[in-house]
């Protein structure tokens, strides 16, 4: 979100307020909501509706809590277009209460695939909610209008992740260890979160943890999303941490300190969108672990990998060889200006029964 945030807020034709809820209001994911307000960012609610459970009946409690606290938010302080990211149940809350409202919404990252989690059907749903979708490929754009979205509603605009990788300069150790990481040598990164749709994931999860261990290197390993699931992860990663000084365990990095561990690390192993988004930009050995993210286009960096695959593929990764068939690899997810592209549409967006009546668009 960060670089459409700032795209928006350096224009004088849209005014920008937040609606912050979920994980960023949650202490044991980092209450990020403090990097929002470093950010100076205007927060028009706080929507607070995640429980402490992280069964299936807490996910789905939290969905329903969403709906009625993001719609008593709307009655409150009502937007002229709510702008959505991703496939994240906190995101589908959101939709369904603007739908009574006939709020405009406006989707990123709609047309992606990840098979392995219920993310897939909550971001088909977003579409369908959605009367303004900014995608980032043009594969993903047909996507979109196979489920009936009239072309132009329909915009390539890349992802906008990759436009906070302009001017990104690595934060310095003294600057991580502020942040509880000190790199004592070649280092993992690793991003596991739960697989919401397929059975028998804890022994894909041991089969990771074996072969980060058995690699011999130092790993940095992030908390996972809020899924349910996520407090077993939790559990056993730092565990492990707590036996062992290689490993060190972080709730929440944030942008520049993950993307320094990008920049640094050997490799990259999990489950997590950005091995598959962003990594490629940093020319970065990813083991994409399992089948959460199947569906995606993958860049050349990554090499997937199944429980009984995980050491070998580790173990490629890390091979410097690899690596160096990496160099300029180009990253199909954009080019650094999806903010720019985004911003200029919400910008010029017609309000009214153009843009909220919809027609289903049949393929020629």
């Amino acid at each position: 979100y960060r670089p459409v945030l700032r795209a928006l807020a350096e224009r004088n034709d849209v005014r920008l307020q937040l609606y912050v809820g979920g994980m960023h209001l949650v202490d044991r994911f980092g209450h990020t909501v403090d990097e929002i307000e470093r950010d100076g960012y205007p927060i028009a609610e706080r929507v607070d509706f995640l429980g402490s459970g992280d069964a299936p009946a807490d996910i789905a409690g939290a969905i329903g809590r969403g709906v009625s606290a993001f719609a008593e938010a709307f009655e409150r302080s009502r937007p002229d277009i709510l702008v959505l990211l991703g496939d994240r149940f906190e995101m589908l809350a959101a939709g369904v209460a603007a739908l009574p409202f006939a709020l405009p919404l406006a989707h990123i990252h709609g047309g992606e695939s990840t098979e392995g989690a219920i993310d897939e059907a909550i971001r088909h749903s977003l579409t369908k909610m959605s009367h303004i979708h900014f995608v980032s490929t043009e594969e993903y754009a047909r996507r979109v209008m196979q489920l009936g979205e009239e072309p132009w509603r329909v915009h390539v605009t890349g992802a906008p992740a990759l436009d906070a990788l302009s001017g990104f300069e690595p934060l310095s150790d003294e600057d991580l260890a502020a942040r509880g990481v000190r790199l004592r040598g070649p280092t993992l990164l690793v991003t596991y979160h739960p697989v919401t749709l397929l059975p028998g994931h804890e022994a894909e999860f041991d089969a990771l943890l074996d072969a980060v261990d058995a690699s011999g290197l130092d790993a940095v390993f992030t908390f996972p999303n809020a899924d349910a699931g996520n407090s077993a992860i939790i559990r056993r990663i730092e565990a492990l941490a707590d036996g062992d000084e290689r490993f060190t365990v972080v709730r929440n990095l944030g942008t520049d300190a993950y993307f320094t561990l990008m920049s640094r690390a050997v490799a990259m192993v999990g489950n997590s969108s950005s091995g598959i988004i962003e990594a490629a930009s940093f020319e970065l050995p990813v083991v994409n672990v399992g089948r959460r993210q199947d569906g995606r286009l993958r860049p050349m960096n990554v090499i997937g990998a199944d429980a009984d695959g995980m050491r070998e593929a580790l173990s490629r990764a890390a091979d410097p060889a690899f690596r160096r068939t990496l160099v300029g690899l180009a990253n199909p997810y954009g080019d650094g200006r999806a903010a720019e592209r985004i911003a200029d549409v919400l910008a010029s967006a017609e309000l009214g029964e153009g843009l909220v009546v919809k027609r289903f668009y049949d393929l020629p």
